[in-house]
């Protein structure tokens, strides 16, 4: 199949994501998954927090997959086999000091991957994946130069990089949750924690 790509597009805005899905179903002609993988990360207590952060990962972790799911909708029940894969958090399950922003908005990926699923049932079906930290290059800068700033800390742990979900086993599970052999599956929170 080939591959589109539509830039510029904000999918916290309901009309631009419309706009991105009508232009996939265009170009394929129809639209069976929708993975909604946008996501951002902000680290900051709560006592010295800055509300835009909260508001900014909302959109961006939340909002995202709200409209882009919206906008699927339609497409993904006329496909007969529709699936919607969030990407939520283990650490939204239980947040820990300094996670109280993504972990919210991870929390609102969750409930809304349930509500969906029930919303849906028998026409698509919605699930998400819980991933621990993922070993991405940028989650290695982050700790490191965290880690570093942190130096003088002894119980900060060091990170142990292989114990850390690859993002191809990530995408494994994804691709499952997306195919036929996961028809029966709808309204679950699949942890993908790693070796931790």
């Amino acid at each position: 199949p080939t591959r589109i790509e539509i830039g510029g597009i904000d999918l916290a805005e309901p009309g631009e994501a419309n706009r991105a899905i009508e232009a996939a179903v265009a170009h394929h002609g129809r639209l069976d998954a929708l993975v909604n993988i946008a996501g951002a990360f902000s680290f900051q207590t709560v006592s010295e927090g800055d509300t835009a952060i909260w508001e900014r990962l909302y959109r961006i972790n939340t909002l995202t997959a709200l409209n882009a799911s919206r906008a699927a909708i339609p497409h993904l029940i006329a496909s007969g086999a529709g699936r919607i894969v969030n990407i939520g958090a283990l650490g939204a399950l239980k947040a820990g000091a300094g996670m109280g922003p993504y972990a919210a908005s991870k929390s609102g990926v969750h409930r809304l991957t349930e509500a969906l699923a029930v919303e849906l049932k028998g026409k698509v079906t919605v699930n998400a994946v819980l991933p621990s930290t993922i070993d991405t290059p940028a989650n290695r800068s982050w700790m490191s130069d965290d880690l570093a700033a942190r130096a003088n800390r002894r119980d900060m742990p060091k990170a142990d990089f292989s114990a850390w979900v690859t993002p191809q086993e990530l995408a494994s599970v994804i691709l499952f949750l997306a195919s036929p052999e996961a028809s029966a599956v709808t309204g679950a929170l699949i942890p993908v924690s790693g070796r931790v």
